[in-house]
Formats: structure tokens, C-alpha cells, sequence
């Protein structure tokens, strides 16, 4: 298995129209002329591709086998890459994948797309190649309807380490020649029939399960990367996780309450399912920054080798008990309960209101308990930590109503963000401490000096002891109160 990213756009055009010219952007090798057929798979009821995901099998040109495309940002799409084989089935490792969108329902095929193609290299005065200019003569059909679909397209596509300002400037020149970009995010989602998305509308209700909506697509997308063991995605998915709890905390009253209690009970088990796996890695990056960052006549003993056989085998034992938990009949039930409250949402009364007067209401009584948490705060780790939880709430909540509000919520959003970030600095703290303690005595007792770790656990206190002064400032800000007036 192999990776890449793609960074593309595509263009329409006219069969008969004449090819537009990129030369003044680089100089043009071609064309190449190649015959490409594909075989698309999902699942009768399109969960792929509804989520901007391709599975394919193609012949022809140079990078024959099976192709799994996912989103990875604007423009940008990432490419898992297995070998051909002879079989028609999907390789498992690619279902495996797959499993938080199609929850086990088979994959079959959905479209065949035949395309003709004539390639053009970009390069600079180097030789240095700068993007690929295809263009795709294109037969398709949709295996379920039967039917047939035929069109012409341009697409520029970035070289690995090319300047993404090149998108824009061929865009420039091709719209200047009378292209327009193409209407669907692939060739499939043209041949299936599935458009972009709509935008939300007014009410409360709309913005509210708009935030939902995007909050699961975060928690599948980083669902398969969490599968592959890709970086800070559990994170994402944790934190997909919180603002789902948190949404359907603060606005309670515009949803069936039954229904959400039950969801945020399933959310905050997924949540702990996957906090270890987090832990353990922002444990991990912490410490090795702050020994990189000690002077060398400080660093004694094999340290970096001590904290990666602490480490390493607990990460990879963390990283199979999130693939466990991924692949859990209670996990994928629990998908399921979040798709169908975005497809049929509970909604209330209340949710019809307009979400500009609206969603500030519940924005307000988050932010008053949170106030009074920190009214009554005590200075303990304990309570700190509650209090970055409460605030995380703030943000989450706010972060709901930005589209309806503007400027005034993003503002209490950045402001919360700040207050949990200084009492995440504080709780990493408490919570590195007791592992630097413990390894620096395994080091200790196998006869290896300790004084670093001894060092390392002074630094983590005085960075807790830094958080806890640099709160009262950031919580002043916050509920400064110019700033809370939207939330009347």
C-alpha cells in the first residue's frame, strides 16, 4: 500500500472546443496518450461517494490497481494506492477502511468510466515539473440506472512539491478562455448524480444540525485515518466527539431530550475509548520536545531511548485497542443513531425560531455555568480540569451560532479557546508528571541516571504552575463584558 496526495481542479469544456493554453504559466511536454477503464465500487445506497470518498479498480495508464481517494482539504484529495490482483473484489485492507461509512454492507460495483486521455507535463525553465494538464474524454455508466453519460474534461493537477498558487493562476487563464469549474467533485459523483451540498438555512434548528452534520463528517473522515494509524487523527476524532457532546449539550432544548441523552452517552463512551491512544501521544510528543529542548550537558544518559521503550509498545497497544473499538458493533450502531439524527432530527418548537435570536440564549446559560465553576474555584488540579471542560463548552457552543451571529461569537469562541488551550498546557502537565516520575525510576533502577527526568518533572511543575497564573487574565478577557453583549 502506498500513499499520495493529489491537489487538482477540473474544468469543463466542450467536446469540439479548442485546448486552452497554459505556456505563458510553463513550458508544456506532450501530449501522452493513454486508455483508462474503471470499475467504481460502494454500496448500493452511496456511501461513498456521498461523502466525497472513490473506490476504484482501473486498467490502463501508469498507475494501474486499486485506488481509494479521500478528501484532504481544498483541492486536495488523498490516494491509497494497492496493486491490481486479479480479483474483483476489493482488497480487504481497503473494506477494513471503509468500515465507519459502509458498516459492513457489501461493495459492489455502482459505474464503469472509460476515458480517453491526452497528457500534458508542466514544467519551469529547469526541467522541473510543476503540474500535469489531462485531457479526459469521458463514457461512463451508472450500474444501477443503466445509464449512460458522455462529457469532456480538464483537469490541472499540482506535482509533489509544486507552488499551490498555480492552481489559481491556470484557473485565471482558463476561465479567461471561457472554462468553467466542473459542477461535481469527480468523475463519479457526475456518473451517480450527487452534488455539492446545500447550504443550511435560518432557523436554529438549521444552524444547529449544520454543526452536527460537519462534526460527523470530521469524526468518519478521521475514522480512516485513525484506522491507519495517521497522525493526531484520534485526536480529531476526539475532539469531533466533544463538540458533538457539547452541541447537544448546550442546545438541549431544541432537540428530543431523550434521544440526545442517550446519544451523549454513547459519545462520551466513544470518547473514553479513545482518550489512552491521545494521551499517550501528546505524552510522547511533550516529552521528547522538552528533552530536544535542554541543553546537552543536562541531557544524561540515553534518555530519548528510554522514553521510546516506555513508549512505543504502549502506543502500538493503544492504537489496536482503537482499531477494536472502530470495528465494534456498539461504535458503528452509534454512526448510525448520528446519521439518522441528522436525517430526521428531533427538532422542537424552539428549533424554529430564527438562529441569530436564538442560539445566543444557549450560548448564555453555558457560559453563566461555567462562570460559576469558576466562581467557586479552588486552585486543584481537579477543579482546573473542570473548569477546561466547562470552557471547552463555551467554545463549542459559541462555535454553533458564528454563522448566524458573526464577528461577536467568533469572538467569544477565540477567547474560550484560549482560556482551555493555558488549561491544557496546565492539565498535560498533571498528567506527564506521574509517567516522567515512574520512567525516570525505571531508568534509576536499571542503574541509568536520572537526573533528567528528575529535571524534566521540575519543568512540567513550573509549566503547571505558569497555566494556573496566566488563567486569570485569559478568564477576565473572556467574560469581559463588551464582548457578552450579543449574548442578551
Amino acid at each position: 500500500m502506498r500513499t499520495h496526495t493529489e491537489r487538482e481542479r477540473k474544468y469543463e469544456l466542450p467536446a469540439d472546443a479548442e485546448l486552452p493554453s497554459l505556456t505563458a504559466l510553463a513550458t508544456s511536454i506532450g501530449p501522452r496518450d493513454e486508455q483508462l477503464d474503471a470499475l467504481y465500487y460502494d454500496t448500493l445506497n452511496l456511501r461513498l461517494i456521498r461523502a466525497g470518498i472513490t473506490l476504484r479498480k482501473r486498467t490502463g495508464g501508469k498507475d494501474a490497481g486499486w485506488h481509494l481517494k479521500t478528501p484532504a482539504g481544498a483541492d486536495a484529495r488523498e490516494e491509497i494506492h494497492f496493486p491490481l490482483g486479479d480479483s474483483n473484489t476489493p482488497p480487504d485492507e481497503l473494506v477494513a477502511l471503509t468500515l465507519g461509512y459502509t458498516r459492513g454492507v457489501p461493495l459492489v460495483p455502482v459505474a464503469r468510466i472509460a476515458t480517453r486521455r491526452a497528457s500534458w507535463r508542466l514544467v519551469d525553465e529547469s526541467g522541473a515539473e510543476l503540474a500535469e494538464l489531462t485531457d479526459d474524454h469521458v463514457e461512463a455508466e451508472n450500474l444501477n440506472s443503466s445509464t449512460m453519460d458522455n462529457w469532456r474534461e480538464l483537469e490541472v493537477e499540482l506535482a509533489e512539491e509544486a507552488d499551490a498558487a498555480l492552481l489559481d493562476r491556470a484557473e485565471k487563464r482558463l476561465r479567461k478562455a471561457g472554462l468553467r469549474p466542473a459542477s461535481y467533485r469527480s468523475k463519479l459523483a457526475r456518473v451517480l448524480a450527487t452534488p455539492r451540498g446545500d447550504e443550511p438555512g435560518h432557523t436554529a434548528g438549521d444552524q444547529l444540525m449544520a454543526y452536527v452534520t460537519r462534526q460527523l463528517d470530521a469524526l468518519l473522515r478521521h475514522d480512516l485515518l485513525a484506522r491507519r494509524d495517521a497522525p493526531d487523527a484520534v485526536h480529531q476524532m476526539r475532539v469531533a466527539t466533544r463538540r458533538l457532546r457539547a452541541a447537544l449539550r448546550a442546545y438541549r432544548p431544541l432537540l428530543d431530550r431523550e434521544r440526545v441523552e442517550r446519544l451523549r452517552a454513547e459519545l462520551k463512551w466513544l470518547g473514553g475509548r479513545l482518550g489512552p491512544a491521545r494521551d499517550l501521544e501528546v505524552m510522547d510528543a511533550e516529552l521528547k520536545k522538552a528533552t530536544d529542548e535542554l541543553p546537552g550537558e543536562l541531557v544524561l544518559g540515553p534518555v530519548a531511548a528510554q522514553l521510546t521503550r516506555h513508549f512505543s509498545p504502549a502506543r502500538a497497544e493503544a492504537q489496536r485497542a482503537v482499531v477494536k473499538t472502530l470495528g465494534t458493533k456498539r461504535y458503528l450502531r452509534l454512526l448510525d443513531q448520528l446519521e439518522r439524527l441528522v436525517a430526521d432530527p428531533p427538532l422542537t418548537e424552539r428549533a424554529d425560531r430564527r438562529a441569530g435570536k436564538e442560539l445566543p440564549k444557549h450560548v448564555r446559560r453555558t457560559y453563566r455555568r461555567t462562570a460559576r465553576k469558576v466562581a467557586n474555584l479552588d486552585g486543584t488540579d481537579e477543579a482546573l480540569h473542570d473548569v477546561r471542560k466547562a470552557a471547552k463548552r463555551i467554545r463549542y457552543a459559541a462555535e454553533v451560532a458564528v454563522p448566524a451571529v458573526g464577528k461577536p461569537a467568533d469572538r467569544t469562541r477565540k477567547r474560550a479557546r484560549k482560556v482551555t488551550k493555558i488549561l491544557g498546557d496546565h492539565q498535560d502537565s498533571v498528567v506527564v508528571r506521574p509517567v516522567v516520575r515512574a520512567v525516570g525510576a525505571q531508568a534509576h533502577a536499571a542503574g541509568e541516571n536520572g537526573f533528567t527526568f528528575g529535571l524534566l518533572h521540575e519543568r512540567q511543575r513550573m509549566r503547571a504552575d505558569e497555566a494556573a497564573d496566566r488563567f486569570d487574565g485569559a478568564w477576565d478577557r473572556l467574560e469581559a463584558k463588551k464582548h457578552r453583549q450579543w449574548l442578551k
